[in-house]
């Protein structure tokens, strides 16, 4: 008797996805709660497994098919049936067959839940990388760029000391190039020097989105600085007893979330949504994290910010960021939020203008860290600066409130220890 394998409750608000990768294929014997496919949604991706032993009689459903929750996408024969009357047509039992193929059908399961990055397989494309030589990294065993690239700078430095010296001159190894210049490498001549990629399903949700924010939302951003010395000296002073004490680190996440919680407790329509023609103030404080992954930034959320310790915050959010990477997160990760942190100094970024996270009305955009030369007390000294930049709705913020929301902010972490007052 075949099983129907559905595509199942993604949800709320979600009735369709897309095939990213089948694990499995037609005839395949698979065990009970082994990966089958992903589904890639808007916000996540989801694994499916299978109910049960059996053989994969029938897939429906191709890569790249957009299918409806509820809907069919393969079967499943029932490994009494099917699996025992392929083996006995081969002269051997059904145990001996499951014994003989599970090793290499569970290793392949293991080593291909998730496909390699849509940017290591172009970088393999290029050089002429067998991936199944590359050995992912990610905590799913993901092979992503900096996997490939790091087999190249291996391959490269080991094939001088590995081969002869040839009897004629040859021209020296082309040196591997950094991510940045894999990338913009020009296609030799006669290949194509265009490539067409489909876009995921999370990367049209952004685009989507990031417009339709852009659309409906009367966005304006306000910039200021803060010398974050205090900051970085509690972190000098603190950190080993800190990490000893909770077992993570002390990072500037927890004091921008702190200071951010501050601030929103005295500009409270900065932590609002627009419903129609009314004004939903909210009285709770979850703060979306921008994370940035190889298929796109996801904001998970971290809730109810205002009762968590430093430790709590800095736990979660490197809990957070570790599951984005590895695509663990779930729907309920993403959902809701009343105002969003991004840092683009991590990538180096000196100054940007961030585009809100629709319905949120505020979005605080950190930096990076820069020794500058500042006016204090009458004198100049250097500091380590950071810009600071603050998008808001103006249809429900005015500029004044925004630019003393950002003032705030910057007071709190100018003044540590006020966050333990007012965060």
């Amino acid at each position: 008797m075949a099983v129907e394998i559905r595509v199942p409750t993604l949800g709320e608000s979600i009735v369709d996805a897309t095939i990213a990768s089948w694990q499995k294929k037609e005839g395949d014997l698979v065990q009970r709660g082994e990966v089958l496919l992903e589904l890639e949604t808007d916000k996540v991706n989801v694994e499916v497994n299978a109910e049960q032993d059996g053989v994969l009689q029938k897939v429906t459903k191709q890569v790249g098919d957009i299918v409806a929750v509820g809907e069919v996408i393969a079967l499943i024969e029932d490994s009494s049936n099917a699996t025992e009357g392929v083996a006995k047509s081969n002269g051997v039992s059904l145990v001996e067959t499951v014994s003989q193929q599970s090793p290499t059908s569970s290793t392949q399961s293991a080593d291909s839940q998730r496909p390699p990055s849509p940017l290591a397989r172009r970088i393999a494309a290029e050089h002429q990388v067998d991936l199944t030589q590359v050995k992912g990294s990610s905590p799913h065993g993901r092979v992503t760029k900096e996997d490939v690239i790091q087999y190249l700078e291996q391959n490269v430095q080991k094939t001088p000391a590995q081969s002869t010296m040839p009897s004629t001159p040859v021209a020296p190894a082309k040196p591997v190039q950094p991510s940045s210049a894999l990338l913009s490498q020009s296609a030799p001549a006669g290949i194509g020097r265009e490539e067409r990629i489909r876009m995921t399903r999370r990367r049209q949700t952004i685009a989507q989105r990031l417009v339709e924010a852009q659309h409906t939302a009367a966005i304006l951003t306000t910039f200021n600085e803060i010398d974050m010395s205090a900051i970085i000296d509690i972190r000098a002073r603190r950190k080993e007893t800190f990490k000893e004490k909770h077992n993570v680190s002390l990072g500037f996440m927890s004091f921008f979330t702190k200071a951010a919680v501050g601030a929103l407790k005295a500009f409270p329509f900065l932590n609002a949504e627009i419903q129609g023609t009314e004004i939903i103030l909210k009285h709770y404080y979850d703060i979306g994290i921008a994370v940035s992954t190889d298929e796109g930034l996801v904001v998970p959320v971290l809730r109810d910010a205002d009762r968590k310790s430093f430790a709590e915050i800095e736990r979660e959010i490197a809990d957070m960021a570790k599951r984005a990477r590895a695509n663990g997160l779930g729907l309920a990760d993403l959902q809701g939020g009343t105002f969003t942190i991004t840092n683009g100094g991590i990538f180096g970024s000196l100054l940007s203008t961030p585009i809100l996270n629709g319905p949120q009305v505020g979005i605080l955009g950190m930096h990076k860290i820069e020794q500058r030369p500042i006016a204090l007390n009458g004198q100049v000294v250097i500091r380590p600066m950071m810009y600071l930049a603050m998008s808001y709705d103006h249809r429900i913020v005015d500029g004044s409130e925004a630019v003393r929301f950002l003032v705030k902010i910057k007071e709190l972490l100018e003044d540590p220890e006020t966050l333990l007052l007012e965060g």
